[in-house]
């Protein structure tokens, strides 16, 4: 990747976390802070107001009211589940980067609180880390990897973290489509005027934000341009679904012993480093790894 691209990324993610702050200030100026039951009822008190004159009338209102009230609970509550498991792709990578746990859990505590504002500053200060060499030679690898990682440190586990992330991911995925089908069969299609609330408008652009993040990832990741721009359609259309199934897909063509963090890589750089740990023993991957920072498996 040439430093051109880094500068665009770097750009495109300064732009899109402006945006989001810009949203948050409006929204919370506009229409209070998130965390009050009434965001969720704006429907009800407009309509009651408007039908003082007629008890039979506000009766109906209300009712209508009520309905209204229930489907913005319920779609709300699917896109912040939609949200917050993306949340935990870009957690549990936040946490692979971080040299230690507590500036790992305050950026966590960050992406929950303050969302795709956090992934944008946080994939910024990465893109501005690296060095001319890193941004000509192979840019997106050293944002993704963890310094450890490239020095050829491995910890030894008991357990297989590979099918520890099958498993969770293949759970966040079944949870998010259970939300998806009980929220479209209770309450229908979530393409309608009344269910864009101010604060549900805002989580939206937060969400794509970070959706925006993930596919740059998926870009990286798919060796054509046609697979990469039918997963970001999917990830556009079905959010975390997507993200879990496509995380899924890709751990499992690792094996259980290896390194977890290989996932982040493309096929190429794993072909280029030899991911494959036969000649080198157990640590064989983060060696190849090191070599590949050390120079040796560059051709020019």
């Amino acid at each position: 990747m040439a430093t051109w691209s880094v500068n665009g990324l770097k750009g495109l993610f300064s732009v899109l976390g402006c945006v989001m702050v810009v949203t948050l200030l409006y929204t919370i100026s506009t229409d209070g802070l998130p965390f009050r039951r009434e965001l969720l009822t704006p429907e009800v008190n407009r309509c009651c107001k408007m039908s003082e004159n007629s008890m039979e009338d506000e009766k109906n209102c209300i009712g209508i009211g009520l309905g209204v009230e229930s489907e913005v609970k319920r779609w709300m509550a699917a896109t912040l589940v939609d949200f917050y498991i993306n949340v935990v792709a870009l957690a549990a990578w936040v946490s692979y980067k971080e040299s230690n746990w507590v500036s790992a859990i305050l950026w966590i505590i960050l992406l929950v609180c303050f969302g795709s504002i956090t992934t944008c500053a946080y994939i910024v200060l990465q893109l501005s880390k690296l060095s001319v060499p890193e941004s000509i030679q192979d840019a997106m690898y050293h944002v993704l990897l963890h310094n450890q990682s490239k020095n050829g440190t491995v910890q030894k586990r008991k357990f297989s973290p590979v099918v520890t992330a099958r498993i969770i991911f293949s759970l966040l995925g079944l949870l998010m489509l259970g939300t998806l089908i009980y929220t479209l069969l209770t309450d229908g299609s979530p393409f309608r005027k009344e269910l864009l609330t101010p604060w549900m408008t805002a989580t939206l652009i937060d969400f794509y934000i970070n959706v925006v993040a993930l596919s740059v990832w998926v870009a990286y990741k798919e060796s054509s341009w046609i697979s990469a721009f039918l997963w970001i359609i999917l990830l556009i259309c079905l959010g975390s679904i997507t993200t879990c199934v496509y995380i899924v897909q890709q751990l499992f063509q690792l094996s259980c012993g290896d390194p977890l963090y290989l996932v982040l890589l493309n096929k190429g750089n794993k072909q280029k480093t030899g991911m494959m740990t036969q000649p080198y023993g157990d640590n064989g991957a983060s060696q190849l790894i090191d070599d590949k920072v050390q120079g040796k498996f560059y051709s020019g």
